[in-house]
């Protein structure tokens, strides 16, 4: 018997981190499709189907490594979708193009709260089936709010730092964008530092202040 319930556990956590992943991404092309913006579109890249959005590395392998690892918290990425944001600044300025950066955070975040008001109406798990629920709608939570949080962080290329830099384009905070200007070429290196260093218990501490609140002991 736990040997099933392990097999559900890994599979309601492989199933909700790409919900999480996959939407993210589809919500920056279908933002960016409502001001116009067909890139995402024409590429088959608002379909809900996963393979067309499946990154090897980031949605299999960094995944399937960091569970192997016993890391405390699982993190992927799909496939980018393509967008024009200058078409998306041409039709809805500057304002469009951080409704843009912040879609998929803005889907993250949503996700994370209707999966916590339906984790508050499952009952104690007496079923492989409702153990299978209730684990799928608890990780849900947590990974959304997770890869929400992570994806606010003002390092390039990260959606916190675009929709920062549009933010200051528009109120012409030109000393910021030259900022996130000269910070881009090393964001990989800073997110990997944060990441890989205790600086990554106080970048998630809000991650882990909401998870605590949307899923109350």
């Amino acid at each position: 018997m736990s040997s099933d319930v392990d097999i559900l556990k890994i599979a309601a956590i492989v199933l909700s981190l790409m919900v999480a992943i996959i939407g993210h991404e589809i919500m920056h092309g279908y933002v960016a499709y409502r001001f116009g913006d067909t890139t995402a579109k024409d590429a088959g890249r608002l379909s809900i189907n996963p393979i067309v959005h499946v990154d090897p590395v980031g949605t299999i392998v960094v995944p399937l490594l960091l569970y192997i690892s016993g890391a405390p918290f699982l993190f992927g990425w799909a496939k980018p979708v393509p967008v024009n944001i200058r078409t998306v600044i041409y039709n809805g300025g500057y304002m469009a193009a951080v409704a843009v950066a912040l879609a998929g955070v803005t889907y993250n975040f949503a996700l994370a709260v209707a999966a916590s008001l339906l984790f508050g109406f499952i009952d104690q798990p007496t079923t492989l089936f409702s153990a299978f629920l209730a684990y799928f709608v608890m990780y849900t939570v947590i990974y959304n709010v997770v890869l929400g949080v992570f994806n606010l962080w003002p390092f390039p290329p990260l959606d916190g730092a675009n929709a920062l830099r549009y933010l200051s384009m528009q109120f012409r905070w030109q000393g910021i964008v030259d900022l996130l200007n000269k910070i881009e070429p090393i964001g990989m290196i800073l997110l990997i530092i944060v990441i890989a260093t205790p600086l990554s218990q106080w970048f998630f501490m809000p991650a882990m202040w909401l998870i605590d609140l949307l899923l109350p002991r």
